[in-house]
């Protein structure tokens, strides 16, 4: 599974206007919902009840919010930048500016941790992360994402 199959420019939000971590996760759960359906309610509750478990801040200003939830039948992505650093806990204590959300069944339990295990190897590229950041357009953030993987 390739992130670029998963993530289209009507996916991604460039910037985000959220400017914090409670409004961030709204605004990429309602991004989800507009896109790829379910119930918003559910698929929000699904991921801030995983924040509390553990942050899903995974460090080099990135986040991956992540959660299963009925309500969807298939591992679904969205993704953002955020104009301004939010606090999310992450595990090197910086704030993030990306952020990727990934949702799905429980059924495709493997499918959602293949999706992170992927977004984890590309954010680590410093250039990578640098060219996201300087994304101005969904577009231009697809286009990073379709090349990087492509190296």
């Amino acid at each position: 599974m390739l992130l670029s199959q998963l993530l289209a420019p009507d996916r991604v939000r460039v910037p985000l206007t959220s400017r914090d971590k409670s409004s961030v996760l709204r605004e990429l759960v309602d991004l989800l919902v507009g896109t790829a359906g379910g119930e918003a309610d559910d698929i929000l509750h699904a991921v801030r009840e995983r924040e509390e478990c553990q942050p899903t801040g995974f460090g080099y200003g990135v986040a991956i919010p992540h959660a299963r939830t009925p309500t969807l039948e298939a591992t679904v992505m969205v993704a953002g930048r955020a104009p301004a650093p939010i606090e999310f806990g992450a595990l090197d204590g910086q704030p993030v500016r990306l952020l990727f959300l990934v949702a799905g069944p429980e059924s495709a339990a493997g499918a959602q941790v293949r999706a992170l295990a992927r977004i984890a190897r590309l954010v680590r590229r410093d250039a990578v992360r640098e060219r996201l950041l300087g994304a101005e357009t969904a577009d231009d953030f697809c286009r990073i994402v379709r090349e990087a993987e492509g190296k």
